[in-house]
């Protein structure tokens, strides 16, 4: 088993993630890493809060589980996550990245980067298409934070993004991606352009 940290919106997802906890408890897939951030000061420069994060709260996962549901994606708790992550630092290495559409804002689509993950979780579809338009990937998945969206369009991230309800009909599918997630981990080449999210962002509604 892998270790594994959920990255999630901890108001709007938390009874996701305990039923995530529960499948993973009576499958016995990964070891949970998750834990509770707590407060950061957001007055460190963004290096400082980087090198925190994933001495703190991500050191020892291999894997990064992302729970997306319709305001993840402005929350920059997520945002840190994902980038300290993605580093390739002196002390602690990438990981691998496995994005799950919580229930309620589910896609019609889905992404595998690799033949292994086609074969084993996908063997009925042979007809892929590759995309390579940020326009159809918002398209296709509104609801996933920009910085998972520069990574599907940056050939060898190696990012998987499934439903929810695939894992809950078939809990086995969680295995099925955590692992080509862990073993390609140390080969992913991810975008880390993009600035670290400062601040949660919501748009204005009437």
């Amino acid at each position: 088993m892998h270790k594994v940290f959920i990255s999630y919106h901890h108001s709007n997802e938390g009874g996701v993630k305990e039923n995530l906890l529960r499948i993973n408890r009576e499958h016995n897939i990964f070891i949970d890493c998750s834990v509770s951030t707590g407060d950061i000061d957001e007055n460190l420069e963004p290096q400082a809060i980087r090198q925190m994060i994933r001495r703190n709260y991500l050191s020892g996962s291999t894997v990064i589980l992302l729970l997306v549901g319709r305001d993840t994606k402005y929350r920059k708790h997520v945002d840190w996550e994902l980038y300290s992550s993605m580093y390739n630092g002196t002390n602690f290495g990438r990981s691998g990245v496995v994005v799950l559409h919580a229930p309620y804002c589910e896609s019609g689509h889905f992404t595998a980067p690799s033949d292994e993950i086609k074969k084993s979780i996908y063997p009925h579809i042979s007809n892929w298409k590759s995309i390579d338009s940020r326009d159809e990937y918002e398209k296709r998945y509104p609801d996933l934070p920009p910085r998972i969206i520069d990574n599907l369009l940056k050939k060898g991230s190696k990012v998987s993004v499934s439903n929810w309800s695939s894992v809950v009909e078939n809990p086995e599918m969680l295995r099925l991606l955590i692992d080509p997630a862990h073993n390609a981990r140390l080969n992913c080449e991810y975008d880390m352009s993009r600035r670290m999210r400062m601040n949660d962002y919501y748009p204005s509604t009437f």
